[in-house]
C-alpha cells in the first residue's frame, strides 16, 4: 500500500533524508523509528503530499505523491502530534464542519458524525464543547476526525504524546479496530513500547536512511540473547559465583548477568551455583526490548520525542 524507494530531501545543504526504502504492506502497521533529526517526520511529509522530494519514488494506493497528490489525498487520514480540532465546537459540530469540507451532503455528514462518535465511544460526549473532554478524548476525536471518509491508508504521527497511561491504552486499542477493518497505518511514536504493541514491522531511521527493519521480535533477536540476572545477597557469593560462571560474565554490585539460550540454560546455571554454594537472593529473565534495538543500531538511548 506505500511504497518508497531512494527518497532523498535536503534543506539548503543538510542533507535529511539520504535514499529511504520503505514498503508497508495493505492491511498492515509499520512503525517508524529514529533519534531526533533521522528524517521521520520529512519521510511522513512527503507520503502525505506536504513536502516534495529531491528524488527517488514514493506511492501510496498505487499512486505517486507528487504526479498524483490530488488521488494520494482522496485515500489517506493523517493525525498529527497537535490534535486538529475546534475546541470550542462540540465533537459532533467538528466532525460535521469535516464532512461538509470533505463535500459530504449535511445529512451524510451527520450520520457519519453519528458513526464516528459512537464507534469512537464519544457519543455522551458528542454534543459538548471539545474544551470540556479530557486528552485521550480530544485525541479519539481527532483520531475519528481523520477518518471522516473512511481512508484505507492512516498517518499516525507520535498519536499517544502527553496521554497517561490509561488514554494511551485506549488509543492502542482503537488502532486495533482500525487494523481489523483493513486500514493501513503508518506510525511514528516516540514510545518504544507502543510500536512493540501495535507494529507488525518496525523500521529504524538513523541519519535518514533505513538502518534496520523487520518485525519486532526480529530485530530483538539481532541484539543478543536473553539474559538471566541474578542478585546475591552478599559479596562472598557474588565472588564465588563470578568464578563459577567465569569472568566473560559482567554486573554491577552484586548483581551478575549471563547470557541464556531457553531454560535448560537457566536450570544449569542454577544447579552450578547451588552446587557450589553461591546462593541466589533474585534472580530474572530479562528479553532484549526495542530499546536495546535503538540503542544498539543508533548509538543513543530512546529517551523523549524521536521525531
Amino acid at each position: 500500500m506505500i511504497e518508497v524507494s531512494g527518497l532523498c530531501k535536503a534543506f539548503g545543504d543538510r542533507e535529511v533524508l539520504g535514499g529511504v526504502d520503505l514498503t508497508v504492506e495493505r492491511g498492515s502497521v509499520v512503525a517508524l523509528l529514529g533519534p531526533n533529526g533521522a528524517g521521520k517526520s520529512t519521510t511522513v511529509k512527503i507520503l502525505t503530499t506536504l513536502l516534495a522530494p529531491d528524488s527517488g519514488t514514493a506511492r501510496v494506493g498505487g499512486f505517486d505523491v507528487v504526479r498524483q497528490a490530488r488521488e494520494v489525498r482522496r485515500i489517506i487520514g493523517v493525525t498529527g502530534q497537535q490534535t486538529a480540532v475546534d475546541r470550542i465546537l462540540t465533537g459532533h459540530e467538528n466532525l460535521v464542519m469535516m464532512g461538509r469540507l470533505f463535500r459530504l451532503g449535511t445529512a451524510a455528514a451527520r450520520r457519519r458524525a453519528d458513526e464516528l462518535l459512537d464507534r469512537f465511544d464519544l457519543t455522551e460526549a458528542g454534543g459538548r464543547p471539545v474544551k470540556t473532554y479530557s486528552g485521550g478524548m480530544e485525541r479519539r476525536l481527532d483520531l475519528a476526525i481523520s477518518l471522516i471518509t473512511a481512508p484505507p491508508v492512516l498517518f499516525l504521527d507520535e498519536p499517544t504524546t502527553g496521554l497517561d497511561p490509561r488514554s494511551r491504552a485506549g488509543v492502542w486499542d482503537t488502532v486495533r479496530d482500525l487494523l481489523a477493518g483493513g486500514v493501513t497505518v503508518l506510525l511514528t511514536t516516540q514510545y518504544l513500547e507502543e510500536a512493540d504493541e501495535l507494529a507488525d514491522r518496525v523500521a529504524l531511521i538513523d541519519n535518514g536512511r533505513v538502518v534496520a527493519e523487520g518485525t519486532p521480535e526480529s530485530l530483538k533477536q539481532r541484539v543478543g540473547s536473553e539474559r538471566l540476572d541474578l542478585t546475591f545477597a552478599t559479596a562472598g557469593a557474588f565472588e564465588l559465583a563470578r568464578l563459577v560462571l567465569g569472568p566473560a560474565h559482567f554486573g554491577e554490585g552484586h548483581t551478575l548477568s549471563v547470557p541464556v539460550d531457553g531454560a535448560h540454560d537457566v536450570r544449569e546455571i542454577l544447579n552450578r551455583l547451588e552446587q557450589a554454594g553461591a546462593q541466589v537472593a533474585d534472580l530474572a529473565l530479562t528479553r532484549p526490548t526495542l530499546d536495546d534495538v535503538f540503542l544498539s543500531l543508533t548509538g543513543e538511548p530512546a529517551i523523549g520525542a524521536t521525531r
